[in-house]
């Protein structure tokens, strides 16, 4: 048995978004309104009329061009881990994206997640890595740097059109949608225009809409309690068992529920809800003798509910190749980039 709350038009148009079918070629002229906005947008910051700043430390950015999710956050955290390898002392800013508050705020163990978001807030607790969040990036970086003069190197989870923060490195990151119809919002997935120049292209899906890097994600076979209780995911199963419940809230919760099942899990029911959905307020809609087994962004905010929930976590690797070219990229970078380009340079 299978839930969901995505109303029936966004299931709709997310398949509209991945072919070009007549209502694709009817939202089409609403898209030409979407790229004037962003090729306006580009030519102000590039004619120097909006400023870009930079900081004193090379800025990664890990983004997208097409909405919803695409795998960025768990490509974050495995580049923070390897830039620890090779010596770098990493910092992460991100916008928080579904937090209640605006301000800008560093992302600490005990911070309300409601507060810092769930992503910031995950990929703190599995890196330790300084955290900062802010409505403007360029304001989490400055906060960051100030607070934490020992870092030497920011990853900015999302931030691709984000022109007002001097970067570096450009990462673009896809699932297996690739840049689905190639058409811009509304008509399509797109942000922007695809083709644009990026330094590196990643593919987090098993198959790769066109050239690029891969990455490669998998489910842990355990689960993992608020108390850090490890359960194996094969215990799980059987008779005398509970019945299993598996929610997510993510931008594709199908995925997830699929991982599962690789693992030979045999889920009774599933929930999926919007992505950065905020489980405050949440009523478990199953028997009160099931298991509920969450992702970990997830689990993050419905484990002060439910601290019984298991958390899967997902296993995320990237192939030397793509290691070895980013490494190459940052070593080659000139002093003289964190000083180029429109606008200033900030502390």
């Amino acid at each position: 048995m299978q839930d969901t709350d995505r109303p029936a038009w966004q299931v709709h148009l997310l398949k509209v978004w991945q072919h070009r079918t007549l209502p694709a070629f009817l939202l089409w002229p609403l898209s030409l309104l979407n790229l004037f906005a962003v090729r306006l947008r580009q030519g102000l910051y590039m004619s120097g009329l909006l400023s870009t700043y930079r900081v004193r430390v090379p800025v990664v950015v890990v983004g997208n061009v097409v909405v919803g999710g695409s795998g960025k956050t768990p490509v974050v955290i495995a580049l923070v881990r390897h830039l620890r390898t090779r010596g770098w002392r990493p910092g992460v800013i991100s916008r928080g994206y579904g937090r209640l508050g605006t301000a800008c705020t560093e992302v600490k163990t005990d911070c309300a997640v409601q507060d810092v978001g769930d992503e910031p807030a995950l990929i703190h607790r599995l890196t330790q890595a300084p955290v900062y969040v802010a409505k403007h990036r360029i304001d989490a970086a400055r906060a960051l740097l100030h607070a934490h003069p020992e870092v030497n190197i920011l990853v900015s989870d999302d931030g691709l059109q984000h022109l007002s923060l001097g970067r570096d490195l450009d990462i673009c990151v896809f699932d297996d949608r690739g840049a689905g119809n190639g058409f811009l919002l509304p008509a399509g997935p797109l942000r922007e225009p695809w083709p644009r120049a990026v330094d590196l292209i990643l593919h987090t899906g098993r198959q790769p809409a066109f050239k690029g890097y891969r990455g490669h994600r998998t489910l842990a076979n355990y689960g993992v309690r608020a108390n850090g209780e490890r359960v194996a995911l094969t215990a799980l199963t059987g008779p005398g068992q509970p019945r299993l419940f598996a929610l997510a809230a993510i931008a594709q919760p199908e995925l997830f529920f699929d991982m599962l099942r690789q693992q030979c899990v045999a889920i009774d029911q599933t929930l999926a809800l919007p992505d950065h959905f905020n489980f405050e307020d949440w009523t478990w809609p199953a028997a009160a003798s099931s298991q509920i087994v969450c992702t970990e962004k997830d689990a993050l905010k419905v484990w002060p509910i439910y601290p019984d929930a298991l958390a899967v976590p997902l296993n995320f690797e990237l192939d030397a190749s793509f290691l070895s070219t980013f490494d190459k990229l940052l070593a080659d970078l000139p002093h003289s980039s964190l000083s180029s380009g429109h606008g200033n340079t900030s502390t």
